[in-house]
This record gives structure tokens, sequence and C-alpha cells, in this order.
């Protein structure tokens, strides 16, 4: 859908409020303002309640499907399902509202699913419609009548329900796709029963609560949730409507009669010019502000749709990148993101699954990660292949919508094995398992540091980015932070990124090389071998700071003190504990000079070298220091798919 379409549809809704109908037969609009597809069905009726017609169809966003209602068509039902799939042949399923498994219509769908329902040409010709939230909820709606010519007198505002019911749903009414009507969920068809300690009353309320202009068991009063119009009024049904509009267009003003003795008379005159000088300035200016609104209005969507076409072209551009998905196939993946495995500073992580395979999906929220990040985590990861990387699948780049689609990790990050904590239930590791755990880290990092045709500097090494599989083997998560260095060059200039706690000396300089992983690294080695949060304001305040108190104890000769006392299978292995501490001094070293690369940190694990013994025992900068930096200091370009190396 190109963004002139979309502004234009955008508009033709709006001033339908203000452009009425030439048209004699009645007719339905039904437009998807949803950000993901919907599948509207129809179920039409006539004067003794049979099928005479309807159906449904696929309607992506921005699109109308028009019904017209033929003679003989007496009341209906319309609403929208999700989540749905068919073939080429109408048959399929949805996960709202399904009408038997088919795309057209033959009888009313299964809850729960919320319908605009109407009765034609009743009482005196006069037709009476309004929202029921009977069924339950599926996606926000409202249902406006579009006055014909001269019909503008006798018609009510209409329905709208704005509010996202679904998301703030009760636990007891959940239902796949949907909020599900308290009546269906307590096993009563009719009605609701009325008692003060009836459930069914409580969580009916909460549906009238969030839509009190719809019809509910709650909520019987005509005046409120009953609407009508004369004859020969259309209507539009919208799903998903903007929550900032005018709810109805705007009644025609009554004839003007006049009260009082008439009066023709210079003066009566002169009050009439006024009077019409002020109804035509008032006109005048309404018009102005309401072109004025517009045209601002049209500039900013018309902006908007650029900029995210210009997004869609850039990530359009991307080559070598992992598999591209909509929102709705994740939407129906994660069942709506129904089961959240865990939430970062830049969104949220939800449970899916793609066929056979389980998926771990990151919901990336407006305010956190931008489209650079975003780009830097879909290039980087994408490009590249490692056992000790987590694994991207693919991603969603749709408007507002970022999301990354990885790899399932379901024993979760690290953190959640190796801090002691009241909330804690997992046993502690033994000295075995941290040990891979440690190995499986170094290797990781050593591939993105010296294997890559460019070196990748993650910036954000920590506990919470290492995600553990079921047989605790340990894979580097989370590329939004990365930088690419050329092989040419010694260091980079960047912003301060990461993570307080991880962060190498260096970055008070913002002269950053990959060697400040490997700082980050030894503050995660000593995470895991003492069972503790590297800040820890629980603790003491001499032993808040993990890495001061290794400095003390070092110093002291007490480095045993520092062995995860929670574990009897760490005390059995103290000398190893102590010779893996002293690894992580040496990857701790103020000077990034002085620390080794990650290569040479899994030689040390592996057993083929040893570590170097000759280390400063300060670790934690108090002043001004040399940090080791390079004297040419270069700029890094943004990652370019093509300079990371291929599947390893």
């Amino acid at each position: 859908m190109t963004c002139g379409h979309d502004v234009r549809t955008w508009f033709s809704l709006f001033l339908s409020f203000f452009v009425v109908s030439t048209t004699t037969a009645v007719t339905f609009n039904i437009t998807n303002r949803c950000s993901y597809t919907v599948w509207p069905a129809a179920m039409l009726l006539d004067d003794d309640n049979w099928p005479v017609g309807g159906g449904g169809m696929r309607l992506d966003q921005g699109k109308t499907w028009t019904l017209n209602m033929a003679d003989d068509i007496s009341s209906g039902d319309i609403w929208a399902r999700t989540g749905c799939s068919f073939d080429s042949k109408g048959n399929g399923s949805c996960q709202t509202g399904d009408c038997g498994g088919l795309l057209a219509c033959k009888n009313r769908g299964e809850p729960p699913f919320t319908t605009a329902d109407f009765a034609l040409n009743q009482h005196g010709s006069n037709t009476f419609f309004d929202i029921s939230l009977r069924n339950g909820f599926n996606v926000p709606m409202e249902f406006l009548p579009v006055p014909d010519k001269g019909q503008g007198l006798g018609c009510s505002k209409g329905p709208r329900c704005v509010a996202d019911i679904t998301s703030q749903c009760p636990s007891k009414l959940k239902a796949p796709g949907g909020c599900s009507s308290s009546c269906q969920v307590f096993n009563n068809q009719v009605h609701c029963c009325t008692g003060s300690h009836c459930e069914p009353t409580k969580y009916s309320a909460f549906f009238v609560r969030m839509c009190p202009q719809a019809l509910s068991f709650s909520n019987h009063a005509p005046k409120e949730t009953d609407f009508s119009c004369p004859t020969g009024v259309n209507y539009q049904v919208v799903f998903c409507p903007p929550i900032n509009l005018a709810s109805s267009p705007a009644p025609s003003p009554p004839n003007s009669t006049a009260i009082g003795p008439s009066s023709t008379g210079p003066s009566s005159k002169k009050v009439d010019t006024v009077v019409s000088i002020a109804i035509t300035g008032s006109v005048v200016s309404f018009i102005l502000t309401t072109a004025f609104i517009l045209f601002v209005v049209h500039r900013r969507l018309t902006r908007r749709c650029h900029e995210m076409e210009e997004e869609e072209a850039e990530f359009g551009k991307l080559q070598g990148t992992p598999m591209r998905f909509t929102f709705q196939q994740l939407d129906v993946a994660t069942e709506q993101f129904k089961d959240k495995l865990g939430e970062g500073g830049f969104g949220s992580v939800y449970k899916g699954r793609l066929g056979e395979e389980r998926i771990a999906v990151k919901r990336l929220d407006r305010a956190g990660q931008g489209k650079s990040e975003f780009l830097a985590e879909v290039q980087t990861i994408g490009s590249i292949h490692h056992i000790n990387l987590v694994r991207l699948f693919g991603f969603c780049a749709e408007k507002s919508h970022k999301l990354l689609v990885y790899e399932y990790m379901p024993k979760g990050s690290l953190d959640k094995w190796i801090y002691c904590r009241h909330d804690n239930t997992a046993p502690p590791l033994e000295w075995k398992v941290r040990c891979k755990i440690i190995t499986n880290i170094a290797k990781g990092l050593a591939y993105l540091h010296e294997e890559c045709m460019q070196r990748i500097a993650h910036l954000d090494v920590k506990p919470q980015n290492i995600l553990i599989d079921d047989d605790f083997n340990a894979k580097i998560s989370d590329f939004g932070l990365c930088k690419l260095i050329d092989r040419d060059m010694s260091q980079v200039v960047t912003r301060m990124r990461g993570t307080p706690g991880y962060l190498a000396p260096e970055w008070l300089t913002s002269h950053i090389t990959e060697k400040a992983d490997v700082y980050s690294f030894g503050v995660v080695v000593m995470e895991i071998v003492s069972g503790r949060k590297n800040l820890d304001t629980c603790r003491s305040e001499e032993s808040i700071h993990l890495i001061t108190l290794l400095e003390e104890k070092v110093k002291n000769g007490h480095l045993v003190d520092l062995i995860d006392k929670n574990s009897n299978d760490m005390q059995a292995h103290e000398q190893d504990v102590i010779q893996m501490m002293k690894l992580a001094m040496w990857c701790l070293q103020i000077d990034c000079k002085r620390r080794p690369k990650m290569s040479e940190v899994v030689k040390v694990l592996e057993g083929t070298m040893d570590a170097e013994s000759s280390i400063d025992h300060n670790f934690v900068a108090t002043h001004q220091a040399n940090f080791g930096i390079a004297g040419n200091v270069n700029s890094s370009a943004p990652p370019v798919a093509s300079h990371l190396s291929g599947p390893r």
C-alpha cells in the first residue's frame, strides 16, 4: 500500500462525517484501520430470521468492504475475525468468530467477537442499531450513520467502542484472540444473573466500564445503547477507529423559528444584517479553521508516511539478512503476545511457535531501541552464525512495529542461574557446568572479535544477555549496541553505551576497542564463580561492588572468601576456582592493552596456555589513568552485512 493511498483513505474516512451521500440504497462501508489484517464477516437475515446473504473476506489495513442491503434484508450482524488462515476455496479457521471454518459465513460465528447489530425499516421505517459486547470482544470498533441529504434531523449519533478491552481482559475471560463474554464463560447463554455476589455480573460490569455506549448483559438501557436513524441512511463500521475523532456526524441545525412579535422596521433589518454577518463570519471562520486543521493533519500524515516508506526501503535493501515476517504472522505465532518470557530496556520477549519450531519474539517498544540499533542487530546477527551466538530466524519492520525472531532458549538467561536470591529456586550450578558456560561465552566473543571480516564489539556483555539451552550451553544474544571495527582501525569513537557495572574504564574517553568486551567478560566470570551480582546494594557498604572487593581480597590473599558459599561442589574445587579468578583478573586490567585477546582466554580455558601472572591488581579506575588508548581515532561505519563473515 502506498503512502498516498493511506492518507487519502484517512481523509475519506474523516470527511465522511461532513459529506452527505446521494445514493438511495442502504450501504454499509466496513473499513479496517487496525495495524493488522482482519477478516470481517456478515450475517444478513430476512423477516423470518432466515439467512439471506452476507459473507466474509480478507480486509488488509486501510481497505474497505462495501455491503449493499437488498430489499429483503430485515436485520443482521457484522463483526471482525482475527488470526485467520484460509485456502483458495475459502476453507480454514480463525481464532475469533469462526464461521464453521468458512471465509464467507453461513451462520453466526463462535465467541469471542463483538458485533454491529442492526434492524432495518422497523417501527415506522426506522433503523435501529447498536454495538453488542454480549459475545465477547475481539477488536475496537465504531458503528456510525452517514445520513443522506435531508435526513440529518432524526438520526442518533451512533456507538463507539474504541478501548482495547482484549489487552486488559480479566484472567477468567481470557480467550485466544479476544476476551470472552462472562455469560459464555459461566454457561449462561441468555441472561447473566444479577445477584450481588454473582461473578458474571461482576465481569459484565467490566465491559460496561470499558465501552459504555455498547450493549452488554449488564447494560440494557435503551437510551444509552440503542440508536436509530430514518430509512435511507448509510452506515460505516470501522475496526480500530481513531480514538480522537468525533463520535458522529454533526446533526443538521433545526429550521429557525421567530419568537415574539414580528417586526419589519429599520431596526429589525439592522439586527438581521448584524445576525447575518455574524453567522457568515462564524461559518467562514469554521471552514478556515477546519481547512487549516486538515492541512496540518495531512502534512503530518504525509511526512510520517514518507518516513515509513524510506524506512521500508532501507530494510528492503538489506542483503543476506534473515527472513522477514509480517506483524500479523508474529501476532498469530505468539497468540497475541500472550506468554511473556522477560522484559528488558528495549522491550519485551514473548514465547511463540512457527510450525514445529519454538521461537522467542522480542517486541521493541517505541521509546526504547531506535532504528539504528534495530538495524545493527538485524544486520549483525543475521549475517553471522556460530554455535555460541543466539540464532536470529527473522525480523518484522512494519510501520511502528519492530520485532526480532530468535531461536527459543528454554532455560532463559544466565542471571537466573547464578545469583543466589530468595526468589531463585534453581539449585546452585556445579563447577563443571560453570566452566562450560564460561568457555562458551569466551568462544562466542572470540568469534566476534577475531574470526569475522570486521571485528564486532558487542558492548553489552552481561548475564542477562547470555542465554542457556536445555544442556546448559551458553549463547550470546542482544546485539543492539554492537559496533563494527575495521581491521585497519585501532578503535572507534562512540557514545557511552552498555550497562553500569560491566563498563570498561576506557568508556570515560569514549575511545573503544573490542577489549571493552574482555573487561565485561572478566566481570561476568567473577559473578559466575561467586554466585552474586557485581553491584549488590543489599550487601554491606564495603561489599556492594564485587570488583572492588576482588582488589581487596587478592591483595590480602583471601580470594577463597569470594567462592560461592551456596555450593559445596564449588568449595571442593577451591584451587581450580582461584585459577579462574586469576584469569578474570587478567581480563580486568585497567590498561586495555594488557588484557588478553578472547582467543587467548579460550586457550587458557582449554589448558593449552597459561594465564598472564604479572598483572596489576587494581581493577577499578579511581582517577584519570592510562587506559591504553591508541593514537589514531576513527569513527566506525554503520553495519553492512557484506562486511561480515559467512556461516561458520
